[in-house]
């Protein structure tokens, strides 16, 4: 597994050293002690999500907070998608900031997103099928959830019309009146 470090402290970029030939291809999707040595995160996963949006269907920018903060090791099996963290961390130097890549099946790739980010990401081809483990339990009182189009946060989606999004999505706060990490 290759581990490349993102903009945002605590954020990686993960590639899996795949074999593959004429009768297709295997890696391992997850290895506890390669990706405590590549990241240096002892995460136990308690919970895995599989999801399947249709194409502009724009998920988050989700978090949970304490006690039931999750870390997040996020991947997609099937299309693509535009996912993006934000550092919502109140004391770190980049709170606020974002990054953002393309995840899909064609490049295997995943992102560990750590406890103190939201999270969101929208689809880019006709479906995707996105996979997630999670460090906590879904725990709806500890829920929260940023407005996507926040211009203090001014992520650039690549987006041609508007996006698809629940009613929770549509409810999002702006990240000045957000519940956040201290």
């Amino acid at each position: 597994m290759k581990a490349e470090p993102l903009a945002l402290p605590g954020l990686f970029r993960l590639t899996p050293r795949v074999f593959g030939d004429d009768r297709g291809f295997f890696f391992e999707s997850f290895n506890a002690r390669a990706f405590e040595a590549a990241t240096g995160c002892k995460a136990t996963f308690v919970q895995d999500n599989h999801s399947r949006s249709a194409r502009g269907v724009l998920r988050g920018l989700h978090y949970q907070l304490p006690p039931h903060a999750q870390g997040k090791l996020v991947r997609v099996v099937q299309g693509k998608v535009f996912d993006v963290a934000v550092d919502i961390r109140r004391g770190s130097p980049t709170f606020g900031q974002w990054a953002g890549e393309v995840l899909s099946a064609e490049n295997r790739q995943q992102l560990w997103i750590p406890p103190g980010f939201a999270h969101a990401f929208v689809t880019l081809s006709a479906t995707a099928e996105f996979l997630y483990k999670t460090t906590d339990y879904y725990a709806p009182g500890c829920e929260r959830c940023i407005a996507w189009d926040d211009p203090e946060i001014g992520i650039e989606w690549p987006l041609e019309e508007p996006p698809l999004l629940s009613d929770k999505d549509r409810q999002g706060v702006p990240l000045a009146k957000a519940e956040v990490f201290e």
